[in-house]
């Protein structure tokens, strides 16, 4: 068991916004977090306008692949964000849970893509103020 936090980024396809979001905390907490993502109904690849938004600021999310929602991912995590994805994820007592009404990146072209991608960093740099101990870059 680890002493650090844990956060899971859960959304339908697990090809846009839980990529992104997942990206975005590894990319600027490190190893200060255990950062896991999956979809309730996972697409076959990452969304590519998603994988070219993130590629715009540095961040490479090519080799990702959409992974199916576990319980065992659930129960795993101390923080469970949901994204658009209902209630397909299933609630443990004793986990913080939080929902972000973000758009859905499927099927938007990357200039769509981006003010969804910003709006996530921005989220994460709240949510590591919160949960991750030490500075936050």
């Amino acid at each position: 068991m680890s002493d650090k936090p844990s956060v899971l980024f859960v959304c339908v396809h697990n090809a846009g916004r839980s990529q992104m979001a997942a990206a975005w905390l590894t990319h600027l907490a490190g190893d200060r977090v255990e950062v896991r993502s999956a979809g309730s109904a996972p697409a076959d690849q990452v969304n590519p306008a998603a994988v070219e938004a993130m590629r715009e600021v540095g961040i490479d999310i090519s080799a990702e692949t959409p992974k199916i929602l576990t319980t065992y991912a659930v129960e795993e995590s101390d923080v469970c964000v949901t994204m658009g994805c209902g209630d397909t994820c299933p609630v443990f007592p004793g986990k913080r849970y939080l929902d972000w009404a973000l758009d859905d990146p499927a099927g938007q072209g990357v200039a769509a893509v981006r003010p969804i991608r910003d709006e996530i960093r921005k989220r994460i740099e709240d949510l590591i103020a919160e949960v991750v101990p030490g500075p936050t870059a």
